[in-house]
């Protein structure tokens, strides 16, 4: 069937509740409105679901949740697993409760016991509670920092990490066999808490996941000694973040947390920022006001699911603050992390720090300076929590530390996923402890680079949305990988990855070698004076990125060199 005449299936089937009938007859003179909503189905991708709310086979709605839990249902009974439940939580967005309870139904009338949280709780508690419950499975209802006209659909594996293979593919391959909407099951709530196929949890699994949290505190005798006098400003962005955030701050001595009065609140209109991406100047306008206000030490963001955390600092020498990339953030904690582990404990003889492909490699130069593996893998946090699995199963391996550029990182096994929550605890307490050696963590930051290197990296993200844009986004790709560029912005290219051909080749040579990770349309230019480019497009937004990464031989130096980078992509891009 074309899309118009999907659309008057859903119209016309007595599947589909009256709200949406009035919903899509609204949009009847609208041709282009009806193809956007039902030329496809939102695609189930490796970490699940994610769109624009309404009515239609290419949205999330109700329909599309249920859809998607059938699948997951059928591959966890086909599994034997379905004793085990799935847990399930949810963030600030809009319908999230009532795409969390869809999917617990679906689950209950398919024989699987549903762990809902009771309200909204961050990514990475979902991910311990998959672990903490002994689950099969985890399903967290968010669209992370997309705008607020999105929601989304991820889910875990009962290791606790996103879906990784084989159940990725098996669960995708179960969800697009679903082709008849009455085939969905569901069931009524008070049916399924009778039947013991629907349990509400909550306080107990938070107070298990912040004890989790304190276990990573290295250094309780600097907080002690100055967390009465170092000033943090926390926002939470409207979502998850605010409770377990200020909670852990205040258990572990942190007196001065000051949060954003105006983005306190959980709000899936998120009204203060166009969307609630702590990588955004925007989002920190009022935090920064604040900080200003009340003199603060550290700025503190995290996303609406409080998986990632951005970061403002103090310069004592100019008064201003100074924001940290995701790169420049993870990697201050990953030498801090290291640095005290090494120096309280020792570090293991089999330390692991771990990266993604488009992290900067920076990361490099602080494992090789430690002297502990760096381990790189493919963009998404599922592939550093399949390492710690590896570790787990396996044996072989210590897992240090593990992040990734898109503000996003790990202290602990107890998630498997980004965890904003711990990040904001640790990134505290390395303040703490530098405020004992009378440094800031601007200063910290300094000495690290003056130790191992002006390290400096960017991203360009460009939004090409719809049909049209799709279809852009696949001819950059092609372009790029039939054409490779042997030049960039004046740097020869040494060797060019295709991760999608699974093939490394030397420019110089024409030799060729495997690149040792999973397939993946990503595309990736090693080149001289340790200058790199990767492309990819994202997979839970309309865009294509552009990652790049210098080293220069001061700040000022790896600034210009970086500044170049983004022009010549710029230039690029305007002429594909």
């Amino acid at each position: 069937m074309d899309y118009k005449d999907i659309y008057k299936e859903w119209l016309s089937n007595p599947y589909f509740d009256e709200d949406t009938k009035k919903e899509l007859q609204d949009i009847a003179d609208n041709d282009n409105e009806i193809k956007e909503r039902f030329y496809m189905d939102l695609e189930f991708g490796t970490a699940g679901l994610r769109g624009i709310i309404g009515a239609g086979t290419n949205r999330m709605n109700i329909y599309t949740v249920r859809k998607a839990t059938q699948g997951l249902a059928n591959y966890i009974n086909k599994a034997g697993k379905a004793s085990q439940g799935v847990a399930i939580a949810f963030d600030s967005r809009h319908m999230s409760p009532e795409f969390a309870d869809e999917a617990a139904l679906c689950l209950a009338a398919n024989g699987i016991k549903a762990y809902v949280f009771e309200s909204l709780r961050p990514t990475p508690e979902l991910s311990f509670a998959v672990r903490e419950l002994g689950c099969v499975a985890g399903i967290n209802v968010t669209a992370s920092h997309n705008p607020p006209e999105y929601n989304g659909y991820k889910v875990y594996w009962e290791d606790g990490a996103q879906i990784t293979p084989p159940h990725d593919t098996g669960i995708m391959d179960e969800v697009k066999a679903v082709t008849d909407w009455n085939t969905v099951k569901t069931m009524d709530k008070a049916d399924a808490v009778a039947k013991d196929l629907y349990e509400n949890i909550g306080a107990a699994i938070d107070d298990k996941y912040i004890e989790e949290l304190k276990k990573q505190v290295i250094h309780w005798d600097s907080i002690k000694e100055v967390g009465k006098d170092l000033k943090i400003v926390y926002t939470p962005l409207h979502g998850t973040g605010n409770i377990p955030a200020r909670r852990v701050l205040k258990e572990i001595g942190f007196e001065n947390v000051y949060v954003v009065p105006e983005q306190e609140l959980p709000d899936g209109d998120f009204p203060t920022v166009s969307y609630p991406n702590p990588e955004a100047a925007e989002a920190f306008e009022l935090a920064l006001k604040l900080a200003k206000e009340k003199d603060a030490d550290l700025v503190l963001a995290t996303d609406p699911d409080a998986d990632r955390l951005g970061v403002y600092v103090k310069d004592t020498k100019s008064g201003g603050y100074i924001t940290l990339t995701g790169n420049m953030s993870g990697c201050l904690l990953a030498d801090y992390e290291i640095s005290q582990r090494k120096e309280t404990q020792g570090l293991p003889a089999d330390g692991k720090l771990i990266k993604t492909i488009v992290t900067s490699n920076l990361a490099d130069a602080i494992a090789k300076d430690y002297g502990v593996d760096l381990i790189e893998v493919l963009t998404g946090f599922k592939y550093i929590g399949q390492q710690i699995l590896n570790f787990e199963t396996t044996g072989k391996g210590t897992y240090l530390f593990g992040f990734e550029e898109s503000y996003g990182c790990l202290i602990g096994t107890h998630a498997r996923d980004k965890d904003a929550i711990v990040a904001t605890m640790a990134l505290c307490e390395a303040a703490a402890y530098y405020k004992t050696k009378n440094m800031t963590l601007w200063d910290a930051m300094l000495a690290l680079y003056e130790r191992v290197g002006y390290y400096k990296d960017g991203v360009q993200s460009v939004t090409m949305k719809g049909i049209e844009g799709l279809a852009k986004i696949q001819e950059i790709m092609t372009t790029l990988r039939e054409n490779p560029p042997k030049e960039f912005c004046g740097h020869k290219v040494t060797s060019f990855r295709d991760y999608q051909k699974d093939i490394i080749t030397d420019i110089a040579t024409g030799e060729t070698k495997p690149t040792g990770l999973p397939k993946s349309n990503v595309l990736y230019f090693d080149m001289t004076d340790n200058v790199w480019m990767c492309v990819r497009p994202s997979g839970t937004e309309p865009k294509v990125k552009f990652y790049y990464g210098v080293v220069g031989t001061s700040l000022e130096d790896a600034d210009a060199k970086s500044e170049a980078m983004a022009k010549a992509v710029s230039e690029m891009v305007a002429n594909m």
